[in-house]
């Protein structure tokens, strides 16, 4: 049993890892940059240590003041979370030689799975399909043409050493490969370090779907089923739900055995998500693996949902050595679940981040309704980090359910003082193809027109007066939303209750 855990993160996962530790009478400790000396993570943990300035190059994603940090806290296990450095084969070996338990995967499976290219051919070894392409040994140009020319166009240029669309390119003919090559490079070489890329054949209107594994020290792997997460927005997942409408059983059962695979050719322990495109629905839908996310994912509470299992539950019971408690027939999925991912931005202005204080932060409390947030009212949302501030999943016994509730929740879900993307999210989970299960990854984009004119209204006038409220009532960060017996809270209004927008 592992006693004291260091989380290499912050904001929502951060509390997330925490709630777990602390149900299993683990101690946590929390890490902060200067930016973060008030956030909520640090006052949930045990203990915090502070790990540097602002700049998350100089505070979340350094490997020695991380290490001195869980050294300092004498912990004896360290969590990374997602994001940051919790794919990171360095990081991994560093805590091991520190001799510091890392809660993921073996530094090995991390490098071999971090490489795209060396990912495919693990697939490929493991007798999964993968997309159509190749890997040109020189990189030159030529050598790229040679694989596009057998491949046909249209391809997709890929960067072998990283994610979320970076480096990314849309080839449609052969003209352009060598201007798209070039811009790859250099903003593949400037994100990751490394220059090299593979080509892919292009599938145009593909859904996004990607099963869970766990695989302990003992030899055993099983899958928790799949994850729908076609609804993208700059290769960035929005909204994602388990199951899929477009997975049948004997899909499914397709998939997982080809996640279990590719995470027992790979060696790997720990949580972990393989990823597929999907072309077409049903049981004559083709799909191919796509990659390897060597970590938690941000969407893995629909999973908990569905199943019953605590992930982080699991994960920490295999960084300390126990077997899986369970075979795979012990697993099944039960109603339905959808998450969705509240942003710090404004989607009237392309999605621009927000950052401020949060004047007015109420969470819904409905039956069903889970949120893991990282915040709280009266929090500072800070320029540096990743803008999500909150996860809302919404469970249900169907799907119809689960989006009503996940609908009904948004609504409830006052937020001021920062912009944010919950109107948008309520019109995506409003629209009729999302309603029909009518999706890809290119929903978000071809209906953006749609989606977008319902926000172009105006605040109504009362929101604005509750804001002015809500400012003189909001209590300061410190004290992290807790009962005040004397403030008036704004949004208690017994008339004239907006929307949430």
């Amino acid at each position: 049993m592992l006693r004291r855990v260091l989380i290499a993160n912050r904001g929502e996962i951060a509390v997330r890892v925490m709630r777990t530790c602390r149900e299993m009478g683990i101690e946590t400790v929390a890490v902060y940059s200067d930016a973060d000396a008030s956030a909520l993570h640090t006052t949930l943990a045990d203990r915090a240590v502070h790990i540097g300035p602002a700049a998350a190059s100089d505070s979340y994603l350094s490997i020695e003041r991380l290490i001195a940090a869980a050294r300092q806290a004498g912990a004896d296990a360290v969590h990374p979370g997602y994001g940051f450095l919790s794919e990171n084969e360095a990081f991994a070996t560093a805590c091991a030689d520190a001799g510091i338990i890392f809660i993921g995967p073996p530094p090995a499976a991390l490098a071999l799975m971090g490489s795209k290219i060396a990912a495919r051919r693990v697939a490929e070894q493991a007798g999964v399909p993968v997309v159509p392409g190749g890997i040109p040994d020189d990189q030159s140009d030529a050598a790229l043409a040679a694989v596009a020319a057998r491949t046909g166009f249209p391809v997709l240029l890929k960067p072998a050493g990283g994610g979320g669309g970076i480096g990314m390119k849309v080839v449609r003919d052969a003209a352009a490969l060598p201007g798209a090559a070039a811009q790859a490079r250099r903003e593949a070489e400037a994100a990751f370090g490394d220059s090299t890329l593979y080509l892919e054949r292009l599938i145009e209107r593909p859904r996004h779907i990607e099963i869970q594994v766990l695989a302990d020290a003992h030899g055993h792997v099983v899958h928790l089923f799949e994850r729908e997460c076609s609804l993208q927005r700059r290769h960035q997942k929005v909204v994602e739900e388990s199951p899929s409408v477009a997975v049948t059983p004997s899909l499914r059962r397709q998939l997982g055995d080809a996640a279990v695979a590719i995470a027992r050719a790979a060696g790997y322990q720990n949580a972990g998500t393989v990823e597929f495109l999907l072309e077409g629905i049903g049981n004559a839908a083709r799909f191919y693996f796509l990659e390897m996310n060597a970590r938690l994912q941000v969407e893995h509470p629909i999973t908990e949902a569905v199943t019953g299992v605590d992930l982080v539950r699991a994960q920490l019971g295999i960084a300390a050595g126990e077997p899986l408690a369970w075979p795979q027939e012990a697993f099944s999925q039960r109603g339905h679940a959808i998450e969705v991912r509240i942003y710090a931005e404004d989607p009237g202005q392309r999605f621009l981040p927000q950052a401020g204080r949060l004047l007015l932060y109420r969470q819904p409390s409905l039956p069903g309704v889970r949120i893991d947030a990282g915040v709280v009212e009266g929090s500072e949302v800070s320029v540096y980090y990743d803008p999500l501030l909150a996860k809302l999943i919404a469970a249900g016994e169907s799907r119809e359910a689960a989006r009503q509730r996940a609908i009904a929740a948004l609504e409830q879900f006052p937020i001021l003082g920062i912009t944010t993307n919950a109107p948008y999210l309520r019109e995506v989970l409003q629209h009729q193809r999302f309603i029909d299960g009518n999706l890809d990854t290119h929903f978000l984009d071809s209906e953006h027109d749609a989606l977008m004119a319902p926000l172009a209204t105006e605040l109504p006038d009362v929101v604005r007066e509750l804001a002015n409220l809500a400012a003189s009532a909001s209590p300061s960060p410190a004290t992290h939303g807790s009962t005040r017996s004397d403030a008036v809270d704004p949004w208690d209004a017994p008339s004239r209750t907006p929307r949430g927008r």
